[in-house]
């Protein structure tokens, strides 16, 4: 199992965003862009928490190559608009094209942006598709997932959880805190309707200095709506604030007057070729996600996210999507000893054997291990306990929820496959769920070959809300002479 190295996600203030939007964009002279404000979260934590989801969503969908005349048109009418933000508010913006029939865009927090080729065919002109890209744009630009980290405490622990002595939520809680989810079904973004708002606001802005009509943005959410029943996943994930037209009509009536530009030979062409391009439903997306499909064949096409420079990207946890460790590990070196000590870590307490040590994470959001030396690699555990915590995304999830989103999270970023329903258990008086799962481990067999890891995860409700999570790992064939000494050390856990 991988471990995490992630870094994470008042009534006045609403209500001061109203009174400010109304205030900016009330002009004569043309707009401005506003000031996006301040959250808890610095400028470096974005770009690294949205090049590290970047860098998995090129594990779990199809995307094309910076080669590919799609994605370098993307990325041009991209530069142009990023040209229009003052320099003292941009961001490492980088757009990239996902092999996807749905109509969907999402922005990563610090300036990834993701655009389907459904988008692009659907749009009937390019500044349609200008107005879309803004939108995702203006997101990253009022940092709306930030600020929605703020709202959950993330300074704090997400869990409450104090140090780095279980990081800050794990790589699940994280990105729930900032209103991202990511499994195999790919990523949701949610945001509110005054986010969406103030994203159309600032976006309408964006297109009017490239010389965009801001109309075309309008004009294209509206014809996603007119499509009926529950219409495509961009407009699940972006809640529509209500006279979305009509708002946009009256914010830009007192703007000077422009020649706009609508469409090109450039969008025309690049529009037929998205439109002869092999693409995917989002049920064959999730599908290859869990076989590893979409990783092998993005490398194949020499689809690589690149991060801006200086930012290190690191792999989050996840169990089987490391290299295999090129040599076996001595049995002998990992089992555990039959004398258990007492560590207290904080929110929890927990027996474990004296010759496995306490490790704790990395960075920030990383998972605490519980382990022997020789059962780690150097981001991988194959034997010992991964103790983490996760918020839930959104008020009033129960235990099962959480749980099930674990699950899915796990299978679909590491290909870990459950193999059966979560079970109720009890730990430390608290009831909990277990589910057993499956993935590989990071260390071969005896013959030098790949084996199957069993992954026990345990999954136990926080007062706040939040949840502490455990996995007990151990390869599929040695588990059970690991069994006994994780069971008593889930039966030793105090909170």
């Amino acid at each position: 199992m991988r471990k995490a190295e992630f870094i994470p996600k008042k009534l006045s203030l609403a209500l001061a965003v109203v009174l400010f939007a109304s205030q900016v964009y009330a002009v004569v002279g043309g707009p401005d862009l506003p000031d996006p404000g301040r959250t808890g979260m610095t400028r470096e934590q974005q770009i690294q928490v949205g090049s590290q989801t970047a860098a998995q969503v090129y594990k779990q969908m199809p995307v094309l190559p910076d080669s590919s005349p799609v994605t370098q048109y993307v990325q041009r009418l991209g530069a142009k608009l990023v040209q229009q933000i003052p320099q003292q508010y941009s961001w490492p913006y980088q757009f990239h094209v996902v092999a996807q029939k749905e109509i969907n865009a999402f922005a990563l927090p610090g300036g990834p942006i993701f655009i389907n080729l459904g988008t692009i065919t659907a749009a009937d002109n390019e500044a349609e598709l200008a107005g879309v890209m803004s939108h995702e744009m203006s997101h990253v630009y009022m940092q709306h997932s930030a600020k929605q980290a703020g709202k959950t405490n993330w300074i704090a622990g997400i869990a409450g959880i104090a140090g780095a002595v279980l990081g800050s939520g794990g790589f699940v809680g994280q990105l729930a805190a900032l209103g991202i989810q990511m499994g195999a079904n790919g990523v949701i973004m949610k945001y509110s309707r005054t986010d969406e708002a103030q994203a159309d606001s600032v976006g309408a802005i964006i297109m009017y200095k490239a010389g965009y009509n801001p109309q075309a943005m309008a004009d294209f959410f509206q014809k996603l709506a007119a499509e009926g029943g529950s219409g495509p996943q961009w407009l699940s994930d972006h809640p529509n604030p209500g006279n979305r037209e009509e708002a946009i009509q009256k914010e830009i009536a007192n703007w000077p007057p422009k020649r706009y530009d609508t469409n090109n030979a450039a969008f025309l062409q690049v529009k037929q070729q998205a439109e002869g391009m092999k693409s995917y439903t989002a049920q064959q997306i999730a599908q290859g996600a869990k076989s590893g499909e979409w990783a092998s064949l993005n490398q194949r096409n020499g689809a690589i996210f690149r991060p801006p420079s200086g930012v290190a990207v690191t792999q989050p946890a996840s169990a089987g999507s490391g290299a295999i460790a090129s040599n076996p590990v001595s049995l002998q070196s990992v089992l555990p000893s039959s004398r258990l000590v007492t560590s207290n870590l904080g929110p929890v307490t927990i027996a474990r054997p004296d010759n496995w040590q306490v490790i704790s994470p990395g960075q920030n959001g990383g998972d605490l291990m519980i382990a022997p030396r020789a059962g780690l690699t150097r981001n991988a555990v194959g034997y010992g306990v991964a103790i983490n915590a996760v918020a839930a995304q959104g008020h009033g999830l129960s235990l099962d929820q959480i749980t099930e989103d674990l699950v899915r999270s796990f299978q679909g970023q590491a290909n870990m496959q459950a193999l059966g329903s979560p079970q109720p258990i009890t730990v430390g008086g608290v009831q909990g769920r277990s589910v057993t799962m499956q993935s590989t481990s990071p260390f071969p067999d005896d013959q030098g070959r790949p084996q199957k890891e069993r992954d026990w995860l345990v999954t136990v409700p926080r007062s706040d809300g939040s949840a502490i999570y455990i996995v007990f790992v151990a390869p599929q064939s040695q588990f059970d002479r690991f069994r006994p000494t994780f069971q008593q050390m889930l039966q030793s856990m105090r909170f």
